[in-house]
Formats: structure tokens, C-alpha cells, sequence
């Protein structure tokens, strides 16, 4: 099976880093097309050995990248177009099915991944009425979306996208990658300059004013460091804020991994008010630290006996009222790492790749996936097929499924 998947850029984010382990496990032959900025993400896929085509757009209404996208989809003879944020899931819809008007033989199916919609906001910018409306008239020419939790497809649903259009699928992580590893530790911090005996804050993600990392800083003990990992346009205020404050930071800038730097950490702050996943959560809890956080539905949405068999995860007031407390508290316990939960095996990227795998073969039937990787679960895929399309049956599936 070819795919091609088009993503609007491929910097260091939560949906590049996404696609990259989708590509590592899946097993379709795949492409990726990236519309612009061709960063950190786009050099690790090419050296993994994935063509990737950049485009070169110029900006959100440079529709000359339309011909361009419509060319490459039309002679690539793929058996998928899958789209990731916002601007691709609107131009490259829309390129797919200009490809193939008339939906002859050959026209690929269409799919979606939504990583980003929040209740106000997608990708970190405001909702509008017109961003709404443009999504829902191209979604309505593609084939499915996947949404990367139930909470994300509870918003399609509020939105207006019928339930039958409408996959949960999780994003995913490679446990084993995050490990900690106490020489990693002792590297990670010597190159830092963090002491090996100070208590260590992290946070992780793109610098924008929804992950309210200033109010990790500002909560921020006396005898305690802040790693903050990632970039975006609030570093540099960030950076001035902790001047201000006169607090310990170390800001990374943006980064390919972040493995040895949860190794360096002792605490996992995820303080955004409202998020689509948290893939930090759970790279966290595979390093085996501690987490508080205030919305996450990676951990939210599980099944209630992985949920509850994570004591060592908290979650904080909405308004982060008793973040400080919380910091000073564990700042006081001091470093400690917890046994990795059930929950992380719950979201194994080679799990959450067959699961897309099989999503693909049900829209090309003529193509189907390889019987020795799938009969385990050739039993349970067919009774699941019509079900998986619901965002509430698929939440109960899940629940069945428990740490799978």
C-alpha cells in the first residue's frame, strides 16, 4: 500500500514527532509532503529512509502550492492521501480530489488526523467562524478523521462532523526509548550545569501562552531548576521572566528528543489549560517520573484501572492555584522515580500504527493487510470494524482492550 501524507510543516512539534513514529511502524510504503518549513523533523525521516517532497509554500494563501500537490498526488499512485494540521488538511484534501474528480479507479482514499483542535483554539491560534466553516467544507471531501483522543473527537462531533466520519486513535510513543538512565542523568545535567543533587522542574513543549509556562516559573521553589524544553515565541520573555524573577532556568531551544533530558528531570509540570493529547505525559511516565498537570487527556481518557493505577500522577486546579504548593511539596520529597504504569503500554506507537494500518486497508479493500501482523487480532477486527467508527463505542472498545 503507498501513502502519502502531507503535513503543513516538519519543525520540531507533537504532530511532526507523531507522523515520524507513524512512518517507523506502519507499514505502508509511504511519501510525506511537507507545505513549508522543512526543519529538524524532516532531516530525521529522510535519514530514516522516507522520501520527503517539499513544496515550498509561502504562506496560507499561496494557492500556487495547489497544482503542485495536485501533480505529485496524481502521479504517485497512492492508495492514500493522509493529511496532518490544519492548512494541509485543507489544501491537500482539496489536491486529492482535484486529482481525481470524477473519483475514478486509482483515486486515493482521503484521510485526516486532527492533532490540534482545542474548544478556542487550533494550533495555538484562535478559532474564527471562517477557520471553522473552510475546515467543515473540506473535511466534507475526505474519507474519514482520525482523532487523537476522544476529547478531540468529542470537538469534531460539537463541530458538526458526523459520527461515521469520526476514528479515535491515540498517538503513540516507543516505551523503551524513555527509559531513564542514570548516566544519561549525570551527562545531561553536567552539560546543562545543573548540579547532580538539585531538584529538577521540567517542562516540555512548544513556547506559546496556552502551555502557561510562565506560571511554572513564577511557582518555581527557591532550591529548585527549571528545565524547560522546546522553543516558540515566548522564549524569549520566558527567558526574561526568569531574569526578573531571579529563578533557575535552563531553556533548551528546540530539540529532536527529549529521552536524556526527562533523564536530567526529577518532576513533569504539563500546565497547558487545555490540550488534545499530552504526549509529554506519557514519554514522563515512561521515564518514570512524577507528573502534575492540569488537563491531559491522554490520561483522562483511559480506562478507569489505568487511571487509577497511576499514583504518582496528579492533577492540578484548572487555574493552577495550587501549583506552588504542590512544587514546594515535592521539592521537599525530593528526587524519586516511580514504576512506569500500565497506562504507557496503553499507548505503544507499534499498537497505534497497526490500528492505522488496518483503518487504511478498510478504505482500499481491494488491499488488504498482512495476515502473519494481524492474527492475533483477525478474531476481534471484524466485529470492531463498525464500532471503531463511533467516538463512543470506540472509547468502550478501548476500555475492553484495556493495557493492550
Amino acid at each position: 500500500m503507498r501513502v502519502l501524507h502531507v503535513i503543513t510543516g516538519l519543525a520540531s512539534g507533537g504532530a511532526e514527532q507523531q507522523l515520524r513514529l507513524l512512518l517507523r511502524h506502519s507499514r505502508a510504503e509511504a511519501e510525506v509532503a511537507t507545505l513549508t518549513n522543512p526543519g529538524l523533523v524532516a532531516r530525521a525521516i529522510r535519514d530514516e529512509g522516507t522520501v520527503v517532497h517539499e513544496l515550498a509554500m509561502a504562506g496560507n494563501t499561496d494557492f500556487t502550492v495547489l497544482p503542485r500537490l495536485v501533480k505529485l498526488i496524481r502521479g504517485g499512485a497512492y492508495d492514500v492521501v493522509h493529511t496532518h494540521l490544519y492548512r494541509a488538511c485543507v489544501y491537500g484534501r482539496v489536491a486529492a480530489r482535484l486529482a481525481f474528480p470524477r473519483r475514478r479507479v486509482g483515486a486515493p482514499a482521503i484521510v485526516a488526523t486532527e492533532h490540534s483542535l482545542g474548544s478556542e483554539h487550533i494550533e495555538g491560534r484562535p478559532l474564527t467562524s471562517f477557520a471553522r466553516h473552510l475546515y467543515l467544507a473540506t473535511e466534507r471531501l475526505g474519507s474519514v478523521t482520525i482523532a487523537v483522543s476522544a476529547t478531540v473527537g468529542l470537538r469534531l462531533l460539537l463541530w458538526g462532523v458526523p459520527t461515521e466520519r469520526i476514528v479515535v486513535i491515540g498517538n503513540g510513543i516507543e516505551p523503551e526509548s524513555y527509559r531513564f538512565d542514570p548516566t544519561a542523568r549525570e551527562r545531561t545535567r553536567t552539560a546543562l550545569g545543573i548540579p547532580p543533587d538539585r531538584f529538577v522542574v521540567g517542562s516540555v513543549g512548544r513556547l506559546v501562552p496556552g502551555k502557561r509556562v510562565d506560571r511554572v516559573l513564577r511557582a518555581l521553589p527557591f532550591d529548585a531548576t527549571a528545565l524547560i524544553v522546546g522553543g516558540g515565541p515566548e522564549a524569549p520573555g520566558l527567558v526574561a521572566l526568569a531574569r526578573e524573577l531571579d529563578v533557575e532556568a535552563v531553556f533548551t531551544g528546540e530539540t529532536a528528543g527529549v529521552t536524556d533530558l526527562l533523564s536530567a528531570m526529577d518532576l513533569l509540570v504539563f500546565a497547558s489549560a487545555e490540550e488534545t493529547f499530552g504526549v509529554a505525559v506519557v514519554e514522563a511516565l515512561a521515564a518514570g517520573l512524577p507528573v502534575l498537570y492540569a488537563a491531559c487527556p491522554a490520561v483522562d481518557n483511559l480506562p478507569d484501572e489505568l487511571r487509577n493505577g497511576m499514583p504518582s500522577v496528579r492533577r492540578l486546579a484548572t487555574d493552577l492555584s495550587d501549583l506552588r504548593p504542590a512544587l514546594a511539596a515535592a521539592a521537599r520529597t525530593g528526587a524519586h522515580r516511580t514504576p512506569v504504569p500500565d497506562a504507557v503500554a496503553h499507548y505503544d506507537i507499534a499498537t497505534q500504527a497497526a490500528r492505522v494500518d488496518e483503518l487504511y486497508a478498510r478504505l482500499a479493500p481491494r488491499l488488504t493487510p498482512d495476515p502473519s501482523a494481524t492474527s492475533d487480532r483477525s478474531a476481534t477486527s471484524d466485529r470492531s470494524a463498525t464500532s471503531d467508527r463511533s467516538v463512543t463505542s470506540h472509547r468502550s472498545a478501548t476500555s475492553d482492550r484495556g493495557g493492550q
